[in-house]
């Protein structure tokens, strides 16, 4: 039976990931950094420190990787370690899941994400995609969402409380090339990535409408 492995399985998306893979029967990895509460039967945690696992890890034999790894600018205090956890972290997990063996990768990155932008988190989104893409896999599946809905993961901020529950409203103003930067509930989000367990050799990007297809 294949094995896919998660980092980021504690957060909104990846934790909705998790979920849905071991409710149809799969062999799943959640890799952490600490124990998670209520894990499914049908995953195993691999519990890590992730500097330390930079250097020195490995991951066992897997099939697919989904890199759902993200922080905030606010959560990370400074641009060194946003970058860090953002660029470093998931592009260092993509590395040792290809030496073990794994030929697809999913990633959650961002609406707008351009390595060549001014903005720096759209730099950073960008940036690693393109080295996600430089590393060779036979599939990769890079995901834009914009604004993120839903329960779970970390605690929300005040702000984004009141922005998730302002979304929908927002959304409708969203039009025309705006219209990517629409937000999208995470588990439907969770269900489309899921897919590329299927996916087709090459480079594949998805936006807002390719979410909410059937």
């Amino acid at each position: 039976m294949p094995t896919s492995i998660i980092a980021g399985s504690t957060g909104l998306v990846g934790n909705n990931i998790l979920y849905q893979l071991c409710e149809n029967n799969h062999n799943v990895v959640a890799i952490c950094r600490k124990p998670i509460s209520g894990l499914p039967s049908k995953a195993t945690e691999l519990i890590i420190d992730f500097e330390s696992f930079l250097t020195n890890g490995s991951l066992p034999a897997c099939d697919h990787v989904f890199l759902c790894l993200g922080t905030t600018m606010k959560i990370a205090g400074n641009k060194n370690n946003f970058r860090r956890v953002d660029f470093d972290y998931p592009l260092g997990i993509a590395k040792k899941a290809l030496e073990s063996g794994a030929k697809k990768l999913t990633l959650i990155s961002s609406g707008g994400a351009d390595s060549s932008s001014k903005n720096f988190y759209l730099k950073t989104k960008g940036g690693l995609e393109d080295a996600i893409i430089d590393l060779g896999f036979d599939s990769v599946n890079i995901f834009r969402p914009g604004f993120l809905t839903g329960s779970g993961g970390r605690k929300r901020a005040l702000s984004e409380k009141i922005l998730m529950k302002l979304a929908k409203v927002l959304d409708l103003v969203l039009i025309g090339s705006a219209k990517k930067f629409r937000s999208i509930n995470a588990e439907v989000l969770a269900t489309k990535m899921v897919s590329t367990l299927k996916s087709k050799p090459g480079v594949n990007y998805y936006y807002y409408e390719d979410f909410i297809k059937p």
